[in-house]
C-alpha cells in the first residue's frame, strides 16, 4: 500500500486506510471510562454529568482516532456521524428513564381490581380503590371533544387547501396558528367564563368542549398538510372528466390523503388525552362513577393523577395509585400512536414501476 501526502489530511497518512469496526465502540468505552474517573475525582455525584463529559470525550476522541488513521476529511465526517448519536441518546435516555419509573411504579397496584374499581368510599389515605370511573371519563370526554374538532378540523383545511382566496383565507390561517400555541389553561378558562355568564356548574361536556378547542387547530394543520400531498393531477383528471369539485375532494382528494387525515387526528387525540388544567377546571373530578357526562362533576385520568399525587405527600397508597393511572394513562396514548401508525399504514397508498 503507497503512502501520499495530502496537504489537507497531513502527512503520512495512508490513502485507503480505514478504522476498524469496533474502534469507535472502544472509543466509546474509554470515554465512558474515562467520564466516571473524572467525576469521582472531581466529587460529581449527578450521572448526568457524568454522561455529558463522557459525550464531550467521546465526540473529541473519535476525532482525534479517526484524524490519526484517516485524515481530516474523514474525522469531520465521523465526527458528524458521532454528534447525531449523541442527539440521539441525548433524546432517548430521559425517555427511557421515564417510561421505566413508570412503569417501577405503576405494576405495584395495577390489576384487574384497580382497573374495575371507582374510588367510591375509600379515602385517599387508605388502600385500595381504582380507576374504572377515570377512564370512562376520559373516554367520553375526548370521544366527544374528537366527535367535535375532528370534523371542524378536517373541513377547515379542506376549505384552506381546495377553495381558500383572498383575505377569509388569511384570517382563517393567522387564527389556526395563534390557537396552536395558546396554552390549555385559555381554553378551559374560555369556556370557564361562559359556564359563568350561563350559571352552570361543572360537568363532563365543558371538559370535552375546552379539548376540542385545543384539538383544532392541530388536526387543520396535520390535514392541511397530508392534502397538499395529494398530486394535483389527480384532481385535474377529475375535473377533465366533467365530475364537480366538490365530488372531486370527496371520491379523490379524501381517500388518497385518508391515511395520513387518520394518523393526524389520532395523534391530536393523544395530545390531548393527557390535559389537565382545562378538566381542573370544567369537570372539577368526581370519585364516584358518573356515566353522563352533561349532568354532574366527572373524573378523568390526568385529574386523577394529579388529586392523587397531591394527597399522597410522596408516600402512601394514593402515591402508587398516582403511577398506576400514569401507567394507564401512557399505555392509552401508546396504543393510539400504534393505532394510527397501522391505519396509516394500511391506508398508504400503494405505488408500482
Amino acid at each position: 500500500m503507497s503512502t501520499a501526502l495530502n496537504p489537507r489530511d497531513g502527512a503520512g497518512v495512508r490513502r485507503g486506510a480505514g478504522l476498524p469496526k469496533w474502534s469507535l465502540w472502544a472509543v466509546a468505552a474509554g470515554s465512558v471510562a474515562a467520564a466516571v474517573g473524572i467525576g469521582l475525582v472531581a466529587g460529581l455525584t449527578s450521572h448526568v454529568q457524568w454522561g455529558l463529559i463522557a459525550a464531550l470525550l467521546f465526540v473529541l476522541g473519535t476525532y482525534v482516532v479517526a484524524a490519526r488513521a484517516e485524515g481530516r476529511r474523514q474525522a469531520k465526517d465521523r465526527v458528524a456521524t458521532a454528534l447525531v448519536w449523541v442527539a440521539f441518546l441525548l433524546a432517548v435516555v430521559p425517555l427511557v428513564s421515564l417510561v421505566w419509573t413508570t412503569v417501577s411504579r405503576g405494576v405495584k397496584v395495577l390489576d384487574g381490581y384497580f382497573l374495575s374499581h371507582s374510588m367510591g368510599l375509600v379515602a385517599d389515605s387508605e388502600p385500595g380503590g381504582g380507576i374504572y370511573h377515570a377512564i370512562l371519563g376520559s373516554l367520553e370526554q375526548v370521544g366527544l371533544a374528537t366527535a367535535i374538532g375532528a370534523p371542524i378540523g378536517v373541513l377547515t383545511a379542506i376549505y384552506l387547501v381546495e377553495y381558500g382566496r383572498g383575505r377569509l383565507a388569511l384570517a382563517v390561517t393567522f387564527f389556526v396558528d395563534v390557537m396552536t400555541g395558546i396554552p390549555s389553561i385559555v381554553a378551559g378558562l374560555f369556556i370557564l367564563s361562559l359556564m359563568l355568564i350561563l350559571d352552570l356548574q361543572p360537568f363532563g361536556f365543558a371538559g370535552s368542549l375546552a379539548l376540542a378547542i385545543l384539538m383544532m387547530p392541530v388536526v387543520v394543520r396535520s390535514t392541511e398538510e397530508m392534502l397538499k400531498l395529494v398530486p394535483n393531477e389527480l384532481r385535474e383528471a377529475s375535473l377533465a372528466l366533467g365530475i364537480p369539485k366538490w365530488r372531486t375532494i370527496l371520491k379523490v382528494v379524501l381517500p388518497t390523503s385518508l391515511g395520513g387525515i387518520t394518523t393526524g387526528v389520532m395523534l391530536a387525540v393523544a395530545r390531548i388525552a393527557g390535559e389537565t388544567a382545562p378538566v381542573l377546571l370544567l369537570v372539577f373530578g368526581n370519585p364516584f362513577i358518573n356515566a353522563n357526562p352533561f349532568e354532574g362533576a366527572q373524573a378523568s385520568l390526568p385529574l386523577y393523577i394529579y388529586q392523587q399525587y397531591a394527597q399522597s405527600a410522596g408516600a402512601g397508597a394514593a402515591y402508587d395509585r398516582a403511577w398506576a393511572a400514569s401507567l394507564t394513562l401512557i399505555a392509552f396514548v401508546m396504543i393510539l400512536n400504534l393505532v394510527a401508525r397501522g391505519i396509516a399504514r394500511w391506508k398508504a397508498p400503494t405505488t408500482g414501476r
